[in-house]
């Protein structure tokens, strides 16, 4: 099942790059007859008045992007600073349009931004989807109208049967009425399975209609004006041939449709006029529209980070500091990513001429040979270095600062490309600042590359190869090209930079792909329970104790002295909590954890957390889901004096007339006992209708309970009642786990008295805290504008006493006056959340039956 669900992750990538390489080579088949040179010769020639107007386009678009999620707030209520709003929309929409998928790809670095201005996560998603919608709405709308004033065929360009857009825009208008129709006549929301689904009114579908179109037209309107003038095309067909070549590009999944939507636009449109002036205008489209945009969004955030150390504006940055540190790590690593595929494609293609021949009067051949190879290596390392920088390694901070730095001075002594070194610039400035982000201590060899990152730098190699072949196709290959070293032999040059970043890559690939795998299924080994028992001991949690339950694996630090206990179930990778050790060790192992999940293709979840460490968990991307709150009693404090505490001193002076009292026992002890406690732990389940659990709870196992002390309650020396105790050395916390009683012979409150001189006992020896478990789905607001989770939860708390008494489980807990603690489920949000959340009910009652049951 591990190996179906990893398989599935390559399916969408593999696709993508199969459609990326079949657009590469159609598009080397279509400009066959033209070379490098008379594009970048159009490039060049490009009027500035032009190029102006593409980019007030290109800003107007970007604005009109941002009404998306102004919009999307406003259906949702929640009123946010239209500053906030469009710095979240702008960096969303920049990551979007590059990374591909539309508007999910943002969805990261909206959540990011969203979730510290105090929308949950539910409402993100609405958010998400409320702005895919309109994206979509605005397609079907621009589109629709423009296929239908003029039909472009595409059989004969495409190779498709007999095809018109004219049915195509017929189904998008059909679309775009009916959605409209819908919001107009249907004020009550949908509802689907329990879900409800409100619908937005008639006019915020009308605006997201126009919004939605206008968007796409000042897109399209960006690229047509940067095309050649021409009477064989009209405004409508040159929108429609956008449209399509966008449709395409969006449905291939390759990161911004780089490669296929030029292939399908240079298709349609190559006809009506010269395929170099397409091409030419279609590079400028794209780094006008593409690169520039992602350029400044990561230039905004490295200008921020640099201002947040400034004294005087500490507090006017308080808000951004709060975000910043899950979303600039992602961001830097794109744009490293995109600064190693610049020096690559500039690796690949020939220097200016005029360039050169200055260059040849102030350096020698040599220096000129080295940097131009050294600079292609440095664009595949900062295409690696990428990976690890997204993964916080500190390593790869400082060698991606090192590298830039060096491709910086490369692209200047190669071929005085000055525009190369600025852009090389912006990523520096903007990681310079950023140190603080990047603190594992790691190899980069060790961390995983999913498929999306494989098909991302296949890409980019792929593209490589071709720029090329194409730039020198003129060119006759020889043996003799490897071995020719001149000022004007850039050919030779190009195919050894080419060739040896080729080398490194597939170097890298062998070497990650002999790493020995980490997972291994099945029972912990005898080394690796010592090593946790040692752990345990030095632990200030007396829950660390679940560890030894016998039913997790362990995945430990590279100091061996920390550990995170978890479970495979399914896909869902448990954590039981937080790691166990030293604090300093948990960033690493949280990370080690969350790669190792992914390697395998499951999906991470950190079961009952704290609160004091959510920062470690949000940095994976994850999202947080309250559990419900755990009750812990100082026990300096405690006492049965007063009122309130009535009942269980009324309890604990009966029972101690009758003759009942406690007993603790030694764990060598215990195994004397074993078969009394065995048919007192078989009569409490017998009355209980209830079995064994698991994972986050101890069960009656002989081997298991003997590792621990037990507090007994006894009359005339039979043993009426147990509870395994569990205590921490430095006696910062004791709690119990395995609680049975039996239920013929016990009193009325025999639980109460065990927990109160538990308590007393624990006291007297100087025990901090005791540890009095979670009480699920307690403390969770579930108020009509909270969130569905926080709604479900609460309405399962009031009336799911059936199944489990929630609301008297916390009543009892609150008779011992606890400090209540919030605990919570870190994992991805979405669909996959209800999945994870069944998973872990199987690992806690052994299966769906047990999950069913009582």
């Amino acid at each position: 099942m591990m190996k179906n669900a990893a398989l599935k992750t390559w399916i969408g990538p593999l696709i993508g790059g199969l459609l990326f390489s079949a657009a590469i080579w159609i598009l080397h088949q279509e400009l066959s007859a033209h070379h490098l040179k008379d594009i970048l010769l159009h490039i060049r020639a490009l009027p500035k008045e032009r190029l102006v107007a593409a980019l007030l386009l290109t800003a107007a678009g970007y604005g009109v992007m941002t009404t998306y999620d102004v919009l999307a707030l406003r259906y949702l209520k929640q009123p946010l600073a239209y500053g906030r709003v469009a710095l979240a929309a702008f960096v969303g929409a920049a990551f979007s349009n590059n990374i591909g998928l539309s508007m999910i790809a943002g969805a990261s670095v909206r959540y990011r931004f969203y979730a510290s201005w105090g929308l949950s996560a539910l409402e993100i998603t609405q958010v998400v989807l409320f702005c895919t919608l309109t994206l979509w709405l605005g397609f079907f709308t621009i589109g629709g109208l423009a296929f239908l004033l003029d039909p472009v065929s595409l059989s004969l360009p495409l190779h498709l049967p007999a095809t018109s857009t004219r049915t195509v825009g017929v189904l998008m208008m059909l679309a775009v009425i009916g959605y409209l129709t819908i919001t107009r006549v249907r004020s009550r929301p949908f509802r689907f399975r329990g879900l409800q689904i409100d619908l937005p009114s008639w006019k915020t579908g009308l605006l997201q209609m126009m919004v939605g179109a206008a968007d796409w037209l000042l897109a399209g309107s960006a690229l047509i004006i940067l095309l050649p003038a021409t009477q064989a095309a009209s405004l409508p067909t040159l929108l429609v041939i956008y449209l399509s070549a966008q449709l395409i590009g969006l449905i291939s999944q390759v990161p911004g449709g780089l490669g296929v939507f030029e292939t399908v636009f240079l298709l349609l449109a190559g006809g009506l006029m010269p395929a170099e002036a397409v091409m030419g205008a279609l590079f400028a489209y794209r780094v006008i529209y593409y690169l520039v945009p992602l350029l400044i969004s990561s230039a905004l955030l490295g200008i921020n980070e640099f201002l947040s150390h400034r004294d005087s504006l500490r507090k006017i940055l308080s808000g951004y500091l709060q975000w910043s540190e899950p979303v600039v790590p992602p961001v830097l690593a794109f744009t490293t990513f995109v600064a190693g595929a610049i020096l690559l494609f500039s690796g690949a293609t020939p220097a200016l001429d005029h360039r050169l021949a200055w260059l040849q009067e102030i350096i020698p051949l040599p220096l000129l040979e080295i940097s131009h190879f050294l600079g292609s290596l440095a664009g595949i390392g900062l295409i690696l270095l990428a990976r690890g920088l997204q993964r916080r390694l500190d390593g790869a901070y400082w060698v991606t600062l090192a590298v830039l730095a060096t491709g910086i001075v490369l692209s200047l002594v190669k071929g005085l490309d000055y525009e190369e070194a600025l852009l090389l610039i912006l990523p520096f400035g903007a990681l310079l600042p950023s140190r603080r982000f990047f603190y594992r201590r790691t190899s980069l060899l060790n961390q995983s590359f999913t498929p999306a990152w494989i098909m991302m730098i296949a890409v980019v190699m792929i593209s490589t190869v071709w720029l090329t072949l194409f730039s020198y196709k003129h060119v006759e290959y020889s043996g003799n090209l490897w071995w020719q070293f001149a000022f004007d032999a850039t050919a030779p040059r190009s195919l050894r930079a080419t060739a040896g970043a080729a080398a490194i890559l597939f170097a890298f690939a062998v070497a990650h792909l002999l790493r020995p795998s980490v997972y291994r299924s099945g029972a912990a080994t005898s080394a690796e329970m010592a090593a946790v028992e040692k752990i345990v001991a030095e632990s200030s949690q007396a829950s660390a104790n679940l560890a030894l339950l016998g039913d997790k694996s362990f995945l430990f630090s590279s100091r061996n002295d920390a550990f995170i206990m978890y479970a495979v179930e399914r896909r869902s990778w448990v954590s039981m909590g937080d790691p166990v050790g030293p604090e300093d060790q948990w960033p690493e192992l949280i990370w080690r954890f969350r790669e190792q999940s992914d390697r395998f293709g499951g999906w991470t979840a950190f079961y009952q957390i704290t609160p004091d460490h959510l920062p470690y968990y949000l940095d994976l991307g994850l999202s947080l889901t309250k559990l419900g709150e755990t009750a812990r009693v100082p026990l300096a404090a405690f006492s049965l004096d007063g009122s309130r505490r009535k009942g269980l001193r009324y309890t604990q002076r009966k029972l101690h007339k009758e003759g009942y009292c406690l007993r603790v026992l030694g764990a060598d002890q215990v195994r004397e006992r074993l078969d009394r406690l065995q048919e007192i732990s078989d009569a409490w389940l017998t009355e209980k209708h209830t079995h064994e659990k698991g994972f986050s709870l101890g069960s009656f196992n002989p081997e298991y309970l003997c590792r621990f002390d037990m507090a007994t309650v006894e009359r005339a020396d039979e043993t009426i009642a147990f509870a395994t105790l569990w205590k921490t050395e430095l006696g910062s916390e004791l709690s119990v786990d395995l609680m049975r009683y039996d239920p013929a012979s016990a009193p009325n409150g025999i639980m109460d008295f065990l927990f109160v001189e538990v308590m007393n006992w624990g006291r007297d020896r100087n025990y901090q805290w005791f540890d009095l478990g979670m009480a699920p789905l307690s403390g969770i607001d579930d108020r009509s504008l909270a969130p569905l989770w926080n709604r479900m939860a609460g309405f399962v708390s009031r009336h799911g006493g059936h199944f489990y008494n929630f609301q008297g489980l916390r009543h009892y807990k609150e008779k011992f006056d606890p400090v209540w603690e919030p605990r919570y489920l870190a994992s991805p949000s979405g669909l996959i959340l209800p999945l994870i959340l069944s998973d872990l009910a199987r690992l806690i009652s052994g299966g769906m039956k047990g999950a069913l049951l009582k």
